[in-house]
């Protein structure tokens, strides 16, 4: 039995005034999800607890049976290791964002989506003006996704550090990190220093000089958030006896199939915005499974549509997933499989960000009975055969449905 485990990243969302109060799932046209919902069984998944926050990094850690609140340590150390950063015990990990900066206001999360070669300029005079080797140090990531590292007892992650997506038209002054406790004062005092003097040095680096010359966001800010120390985590072989592999172009996704024993699959032309290669991730999948018993494809798209709040992007991201990847997946998978579609989480356009509602799943096998949904969907599937389920029993519920 083979598994395939797609994620339409931020794909759920509220109904849309425009679209006549329907939400974009329901509008796109994909006869693939919806006949794979016809045939198979669907419910309602909540993937983040009610007393965390919601994050990728918390929902797919639930989506693959692990339970958040036990395994997460924070979004750093998942996103250091899908870039390959073998960390020590006592360093603390951060996303760090190139983001834009105007007027004291946070107006864009990931500075007009800044390119690879932009950004890496960017982050190696960061690195020259901010970094000290063997204790602060800054790693190149994609687009406006980058690390940071504090290593040594010296520093905490007792330190509160907004997610620059969830603040975008905040006054910087008011969304800086702070510290929960007193031990993490020194650490959000450097943190806050790093961020203000950022601006100085890159306001006037060439890169961003000529961004704004062309009329494009500058990256003229860095913002550290989720920071963590690296988890301990059992892998899916020890779980679930199944070996798995990875295909997405966000670190975040990589490194939590790291964490999970997962094999990680990089495709060409994989970007995390709504140019990815679709085709090559279902020829990608489609090649792992000979050897391999599961593959999680990961689709970033539709969420980066979401935050803009642009809903006629995120329809077609939807469409581009139904047709050019699970069509192609379809058209060619051989012998037993089964196949689930879900969202990680909301990302409303009405909102910009994430929310904690539960999202829509399906699963498909030749061992679940179908249910009455026909299409895929939030309402649809309310009439599904699962109902609501609980985020670490998705994982158990799909690779157990056997003979």
């Amino acid at each position: 039995m083979k598994y395939l485990l797609i994620i339409g990243d931020g794909m759920a969302d509220y109904p849309v005034d425009v679209l006549n109060g329907k939400t974009p799932l329901q509008v796109a046209h994909k006869p693939n999800m919806d006949m794979i919902a016809s045939k198979g069984c669907s419910g309602i998944l909540k993937t983040i607890p009610e007393d965390m926050e919601a994050g990728s990094d918390i929902a797919n850690l639930s989506i693959l049976g692990y339970n958040p609140k036990k395994y997460y340590t924070g979004r750093g150390p998942l996103e250091a290791a899908g870039m390959g950063i073998d960390l020590s015990k006592d360093d603390i990990a951060f996303r760090c964002n190139l983001i834009t900066e105007e007027n004291g206001v946070l107006i864009d999360y990931s500075a007009g989506h800044i390119i690879n070669d932009d950004a890496n300029e960017l982050i190696k005079c960061v690195r020259n003006n901010f970094g000290k080797p063997g204790e602060i140090d800054f790693y190149v990531g994609v687009s406006y996704r980058h690390i940071l590292i504090l290593k040594g007892r010296s520093y905490t992650n007792h330190i509160l550090c907004t997610p620059p997506h969830d603040v975008i038209g905040s006054e910087i002054l008011k969304v800086l990190p702070k510290a929960k406790t007193s031990v993490g004062e020194s650490t959000a005092t450097l943190l806050k220093k790093m961020i203000g003097d950022s601006k100085k040095i890159l306001e006037k680096h060439p890169v961003n000089i000529n961004r704004t010359l062309l009329g494009k966001r500058s990256g003229n800010m860095i913002w550290p958030w989720g920071p963590g120390k690296k988890p301990n985590m059992p892998t899916l072989k020890e779980r679930y006896g199944i070996n798995g592999v990875v295909i997405s172009a966000v670190d975040l996704i990589k490194g939590i199939g790291v964490y999970a024993g997962m094999k990680i699959i990089n495709v060409p032309g994989a970007t995390g915005f709504y140019d990815t290669n679709y085709e090559g991730k279902a020829d990608s999948a489609l090649k792992a499974l000979e050897s391999n018993d599961m593959v999680l494809i990961h689709v970033e798209a539709p969420d980066e549509a979401g935050h803009s709040g642009d809903y006629e992007q995120k329809i077609r991201t939807i469409e581009d997933l139904d047709k050019r990847l699970i069509g192609r997946l379809l058209d060619n998978l051989k012998g037993e499989y089964a196949i689930a579609v879900l969202p990680d989480h909301p990302t409303p356009i009405k909102v910009r960000t994430h929310t904690k509602d539960p999202v829509p799943f399906m699963i498909y096998s030749p061992y679940v009975k179908s249910d009455r949904v026909e299409s895929f969907d939030e309402v649809s599937v309310q009439e599904g055969g699962f109902g609501l389920v609980e985020g670490e029993m998705f994982m158990p519920l799909f690779v157990a449905i056997k003979p």
